[in-house]
């Protein structure tokens, strides 16, 4: 017994003193009928506090809740990847386009300046061939001019 619990006896007994009356002179047996019954008491209560305690376990089945926690993790993981991969997808066909416009338009690019390179020379070769065609048109050198004027009459007369 510890310290504590004899300082309770102890008070116990002279509260019991002060309530039936019994004291030294008083009757000696009720007193150590009563002091035992109490601690009888104590005794029993330290033993069932102390003491281990079974409990009852409820057995689960958690065969339907293990394969739906398979099933949903399988899930997850499926759609993760598809989710994924569709958008690794959706990426490439982006940058696919994106290319496509980008070709696109330097062949444009491209076809404009061929047309102009083209244009000019065309308009070079134009003024080359007038050049020649001026230079080559003349059917007489000028010094014969005047006498190549006079033949062009008469035919015309």
């Amino acid at each position: 017994m510890n310290f504590w619990k004899k300082r309770e006896g102890e008070a116990a007994g002279r509260r019991l003193e002060a309530n039936t009356g019994v004291g030294e002179s008083g009757d000696l047996e009720l007193e150590q009928a009563l002091e035992n019954f109490r601690m009888s008491v104590h005794a029993w209560s330290d033993t069932a506090y102390s003491r281990p305690r079974t409990v009852a376990r409820v057995v689960r089945h958690p065969s339907w809740r293990l394969a739906a926690g398979w099933a949903l993790g399988c899930a997850l993981a499926v759609g993760s990847v598809t989710g994924a991969l569709h958008e690794r997808n959706r990426r490439q066909e982006t940058a696919r386009i994106a290319a496509a416009r980008v070709a696109e338009q330097q062949r444009l690019v491209r076809e404009k300046q061929g047309l102009l390179r083209e244009e000019q020379a065309r308009a070079e070769e134009e003024d080359l061939l007038a050049k020649v065609d001026s230079d080559v048109s003349r059917e007489v050198p000028s010094a014969m001019e005047p006498l190549a004027r006079l033949m062009a009459e008469d035919e015309r007369q």
